[in-house]
């Protein structure tokens, strides 16, 4: 007999409740055990699903948004600031043969959006390349919101470093874009009981809809109106920002100054600095910043540096180079286990490894998870936390990251703790909010736990990402196989 309770069904998901095998067990550690055990694959992750969270630590915020939300806000004069945005939908060669296939604007590339000034600037040839978004057809929405995802057993590294980010152009440099993101995705945390995210925003460089350049401040204050709001605070969720460094740039030094300016400027909201970036691009290799981190050091109070590093499948001494950079957090660590000497550093050292198993097998550094160095790290002392790096384009959630976690590592209900206790005590929140959240955290994890052994409560999601239901298709083979809103 199955009881259904239906809550924001219409939003998000709805769980149903079953009637659960009677689970006798003493401790939280013995009913997990038991319950992996006994339960099918949809009913373990909604249990991890409504399971209370730490943070999400990695996160990029354009790469977090769902193709719909992007079409959603792009398509909505109302709500968007005003911008009107275009699509290419043909591709003509107009500047002829020879042209530049990597710059921001590839000749050949299908789905690059830019907004009406830059649209309008567009020679005429140009210009019958591209159709407004509103204006396309059915077929042609369909591959727009594929296009900004990995979708296919072909797409992988190259498809997502080399079209991805050029294909949403314009739409990057929205202020109004750029807060209805992180609105959707608070509001899609809380659903997921996510206690915090730190995500990585950058304000410098937004555009006016008459395509003049936006002050940083004026683009943060439109992110910080919408974090005012009532629908944002309704959510719960404690946010916080990293500003990312593209660090291959030409000119890399002379933008962290003036982030490292930025960010000095609005520690309240911004926390850390972040060096992103493929790591096969050897121009940003870590010590080329050593000099002007030092000179900064001089001017500045300390700034939490979380970097990525080890994002590569061939050994490189990157992660420990990081640490020398004065890094706490190291963004992916995939090939620290070639380098033993900085497993030492990282098991003896106040240094956490931010995880993201699927942004690593989508991407092609892992071919499985059996090449995925995450349990040897955790069950050897090095600090670690899940995460979703650009879940939107993964179509994927921070609940997809526990499951495979749990189902491909047998992870126990200690590691669980650990990994949710670890997201939030390696923030880089200020000391009173992080002892808060932490509290906050164990306090619903004690009621969660108390719960679950007393009265089996088993819960089955009705909605899920794209991902998980090609990865693991048993957990929707129950749901309606609706996406998320």
């Amino acid at each position: 007999m199955v009881r259904c309770v239906v809550s924001y069904c219409a939003i998000w998901f709805c769980t149903l409740i079953f009637s659960a095998p009677v689970l006798a067990a003493s401790t939280m550690d013995e009913w997990f055990s038991a319950f992996k055990a006994q339960a099918t694959p949809a009913q373990l992750y909604g249990f991890l699903q409504h399971m209370p969270k730490g943070g999400d630590l990695h996160h990029h915020l354009t790469g977090s948004g769902f193709s719909h939300w992007w079409w959603d806000i792009a398509t909505d004069e109302a709500h968007n600031g005003g911008y009107r945005y275009y699509t290419r939908t043909l591709a003509k060669l107009c500047n002829g043969y020879g042209t530049n296939a990597y710059g921001p604007m590839p000749e050949h590339l299908l789905f690059h959006t830019v907004q009406q000034s830059t649209y309008n600037a567009l020679s005429d040839c140009k210009k019958s390349e591209y159709t407004a978004l509103s204006d396309l057809t059915a077929d042609q929405q369909s591959a727009f919101l594929d296009s900004i995802r990995l979708d296919k057993p072909y797409e992988g590294r190259n498809e997502f470093f080399e079209t991805h980010w050029q294909r949403l152009g314009d739409l990057t440099r929205n202020p109004h874009v750029q807060a209805y993101l992180l609105l959707k995705n608070m509001q899609a945390y809380q659903l997921e009981q996510v206690t915090y995210l730190e995500t990585q925003v950058n304000v410098k460089g937004m555009l006016y809809p008459d395509g003049s350049i936006m002050q940083a401040e004026q683009a943060l204050q439109t992110i910080e109106t919408m974090l005012a709001s009532q629908a944002a605070t309704d959510t719960g969720v404690t946010v916080r920002f990293q500003y990312a460094l593209l660090r291959f740039l030409p000119d890399a030094e002379q933008q962290l100054r003036w982030i490292y300016a930025f960010v000095d400027a609005h520690r309240d909201r911004y926390v850390g600095i972040n060096f992103v970036g493929r790591e096969d691009n050897d121009k940003g290799y870590p010590l080329r910043f050593l000099p002007v981190l030092r000179e900064l050091r001089q001017a500045y109070p300390a700034i939490a540096l979380s970097i990525h590093a080890g994002e590569v499948d061939e050994p490189n001494h990157h992660v420990r180079d990081t640490l020398l950079l004065g890094a706490k957090r190291i963004g992916h660590g995939l090939n620290t286990i070639s380098d033993p000497q900085t497993l030492l550093l990282m098991r003896h050292g106040p240094y956490l490894i931010e995880i993201n198993l699927i942004s690593n097998l989508l991407l092609e550094y892992v071919k499985d998870f059996t090449e995925h160095p995450f349990a040897e790290y955790l069950r050897t002392g090095i600090p670690v936390a899940l995460s979703t790096d650009d879940r939107g384009m993964w179509d994927s959630t921070l609940t997809d990251e526990f499951y495979l976690a749990v189902t491909r590592f047998n992870l126990s209900w200690q590691e669980l703790l650990a990994l949710h206790r670890n997201s939030l005590q390696y923030a880089f929140i200020a000391e009173p909010a992080k002892r808060a959240l932490i509290e906050h955290w164990q306090q619903q994890t004690a009621v969660f736990e108390q719960k679950q052994i007393t009265h089996n409560t088993v819960y089955h999601p009705s909605q899920t990402g794209q991902f998980i239901c090609r990865y693991a298709p048993k957990v929707c083979s129950l749901a309606t196989g609706d996406k998320y809103e």
